[in-house]
């Protein structure tokens, strides 16, 4: 019988390699800039082979006055403004927005639609762009306790799922901030001396939103008895993946914003495939597979539970922000297989009567093409976050200290003026680095690909 770790007793004809955003000039500012309204190239690698690991962390700041430090002199180093506000060094602020504004954008074997278009942040389980530690079988978090639970707080992000790639695999990030994004990252990868098999399946993930979602009776509570209407189509339901081809559904996370004040869940999972499907494009009743409840589709019962383990768990709990949840489910070890066709939907509250908001990146292996990838534009993206309190205006002052307070505001005015000048300079510079060094680094991937050619002889 085989075993979880059995590969590791076993000898594989393959070639470990990585790239990654390291400091090529041998100094130590590991990040790469991609500025705004642009695009880096992660990863551009000649297969046949296969990604294994993905790690990433990033930041994206707002700069709300000038610092002490002068941004092309601190250049060099690591991102040392990360100090605390109220030590007057600096004023700085996370984007809230930020793990929605940029994207990951995978694409495998020349194929003219990614394969993955994925908000950053959701594809790693982030939702709301609101980090929180968890762990499981395809993806962790691992967030600081001053940086969790907080709108556009910083984390390191991993992934696990094995991403099979024949001719070529290219990974971009794509920046559709007005700010620039200063990205760490490593992609773990191995090269194979063969091609891969015909019936490989490759990675596929896509995002989806519904705010609100079509609730027919937003106003009134879960599980009263007026909601409990019969429901025998699903027609109206949250769909999580509809997509053609051959492969298997394994997992989703769900991020949602509950607005009524009562629970959110209730509604019922239901998958339709294959023969579900009758010709004139409506489906039978019922699906392959019919569940009873949201919780229960992601294994919890009696509401959701603060836990995270291998295949299902909450990252985000009602109890840490209300309101407020992300879930999970991997069908890991046991993959939902389609033929020709699936579709994975969730009633949003029973008989779809709630109008929260809902957002959901599905996972799932399938042949090649890769369907069409559409996503959301950003507006539309962005999360629902509470009202900030207003910023206090200045109250007024007279005689000698108003024109002592009017000189210090214009020597503030200049001073800000100047520091983002030079910000601005070292994101130029920084962006132009970062394009030399994508481009050393697919350099860099095709010299082992020759190398390992040449070894076994391909």
């Amino acid at each position: 019988m085989s075993m979880p770790l059995a590969h590791l007793t076993s000898h594989q004809a393959a070639r470990t390699a990585r790239v990654s955003s390291w400091d090529q000039r041998g100094r130590n500012q590991d990040y790469w800039t991609t500025p705004a309204h642009s695009s880096r190239v992660l990863a551009d690698l000649e297969g046949p082979g296969q990604i294994t690991h993905i790690w990433m962390t990033q930041f994206c700041r707002k700069t709300l006055g000038p610092g002490l430090i002068d941004p092309l002199e601190a250049d060099t180093v690591a991102p040392v403004m990360e100090i605390h506000n109220a030590l007057g060094v600096n004023w700085e602020e996370p984007d809230p927005d930020y793990y929605r504004k940029v994207l990951i954008r995978i694409t495998w074997d020349d194929e003219e639609e990614p394969a993955v278009l994925v908000p950053l942040g959701d594809f790693f389980g982030i939702g709301h762009c609101m980090p929180n530690s968890y762990q499981s079988a395809l993806f962790t978090v691992s967030a600081k306790p001053e940086e969790s639970l907080i709108f556009g707080g910083s984390a390191a992000l991993n992934c696990w799922a094995p991403m099979p790639f024949d001719k070529r695999a290219r990974i971009e990030l794509v920046n559709e901030n007005d700010l620039p994004i200063q990205q760490y990252f490593y992609i773990d990868y191995e090269l194979f001396p063969q091609e891969l098999p015909e019936d490989t399946l490759y990675f596929h993930a896509r995002w989806s939103r519904s705010n609100p979602c079509n609730g027919w009776a937003p106003d009134i509570q879960t599980n009263s008895p007026e909601v409990n209407i019969v429901d025998v189509t699903g027609e109206d339901n949250y769909v999580i993946l509809d997509t053609e081809g051959k492969g298997h559904y394994v997992g989703c996370n769900l991020s949602v914003h509950h607005r009524q004040g009562s629970w959110w869940g209730e509604g019922n999972d239901m998958i339709w495939i294959d023969d579900d499907f009758l010709p004139d494009g409506s489906t039978s009743w019922p699906p392959s597979l019919h569940g009873t409840g949201t919780e229960d589709y992601f294994n919890h019962a009696w509401g959701m539970q603060k836990n995270a383990y291998l295949y299902h768990g909450a990252i985000l709990h009602e109890a840490d922000v209300p309101g407020y949840s992300v879930n999970y489910r991997f069908h890991v070890a046991d993959p939902i297989r389609f033929e020709e066709r699936i579709k994975v939907s969730i009633e949003h509250g029973h008989g779809n009567h709630l109008a929260d908001d809902w957002a959901s990146t599905a996972y799932w292996y399938q042949t090649l093409p890769s369907p069409k990838a559409t996503i959301l534009p950003l507006e539309q993206r962005l999360p629902v976050r509470p009202a900030g309190q207003p910023m206090p205006t200045p109250a007024p002052r007279t005689g000698r200290v108003a024109e002592e307070i009017a000189v210090m505001r214009e020597k503030y005015r200049a001073r800000f003026e100047r520091h983002m000048e030079r910000l601005a300079e070292r994101t130029r510079q920084r962006g132009e680095r970062s394009l030399q060094e994508s481009e050393a680094n697919v350099q860099q991937a095709a010299a082992v690909r020759r190398r390992y050619d040449e070894r076994t002889n391909r």
